[in-house]
């Protein structure tokens, strides 16, 4: 007797519990903690890459090495957006640059080179919005 299933379990997806992912909170509860760990929560984003900005960086020890021969050093035409402090520096360079780090700055003037940085407009204080509004 068939039970009204007929054939081939009453054709569908009867046989096999259902399809797709059916049943992972009942019956295939144990395949998916085994198979499945990230099945559950929340997994992260991407952010948009508009959104990010990742700055090219290069460290004082490898000004040397990139540049030989050179005493004055425009990292902002050589593509570059900020120093960093890791490494040596044996000779006093003029390095000009959009940031740099406070490591970076002192190994430069140590040495008895110059880094010029770009005036960075300065926040206004509160003291001095109070003095416009008036």
């Amino acid at each position: 007797m068939t039970h009204g299933r007929g054939k081939k379990a009453g054709r569908g997806a009867g046989l096999r519990g259902g399809r797709g992912n059916a049943g992972l909170l009942k019956h295939r509860y144990m395949h998916m903690i085994k198979n499945m760990p990230n099945h559950f929560g929340k997994h992260g984003f991407k952010r948009h890459p508009s959104l990010t900005k990742r700055n090219k960086t290069i460290n004082v020890g490898q000004l040397e090495d990139s540049y030989p021969g050179k005493n004055d050093i425009d990292l902002t035409k050589e593509g570059f957006d900020k120093l960093l402090g890791s490494g040596k520096l044996n000779k006093k360079l003029k390095i000009k640059v959009n940031y740099a780090s406070e490591k970076a700055i002192e190994k430069i003037k140590d040495k008895g080179g110059e880094l010029i940085l770009p005036e960075m407009p300065k926040e206004p204080t509160v003291e001095e919005e109070q003095v416009k509004e008036e």
